[in-house]
């Protein structure tokens, strides 16, 4: 029997320099990275070994080395992170990332801009 599920791993935080602004890119911003992949657990749920299911500790090092390089649009951001992990996971089919930025450059009070990228090999 086939056992479907989802790897989340939320709330990564990271200081980095992206956005369109001098003062974004000089003094940096707090931003949060959250991923979500849905995938067969079948073998992870009967063998308890790592090899049979997602390692997010690559997930992690994957967002965390494409946060250090500056973007002006979280959506370069976050194409940039699905891009990286679907190189590195290509069986992985479906799953998306969330990029969120802090207390962002607008003309009123804003909390978090977000962007979210879904990344799915059976769409055509």
């Amino acid at each position: 029997m086939k056992k479907n599920g989802t790897i989340e791993l939320e709330g990564m935080e990271f200081k980095a320099f992206h956005g369109c602004l001098p003062q974004e890119r000089r003094e940096g911003n707090l931003f949060l990275v959250d991923f979500t992949g849905e995938l067969d657990l079948t073998k992870a749920a009967e063998s308890d070994s790592l090899e049979d299911t997602l390692d997010y500790g690559k997930i992690y090092d994957i967002v965390a080395e494409q946060m250090r390089i500056p973007s002006d649009l979280l959506e370069n951001v976050a194409g940039r992170i699905v891009s990286a992990i679907s190189n590195e996971f290509p069986c992985l089919e479906d799953f998306s990332v969330r990029v969120s930025k802090r207390n962002p450059p607008v003309n009123g009070t804003a909390a978090w801009s977000r962007v979210t990228l879904r990344h799915s090999s059976t769409e055509s």
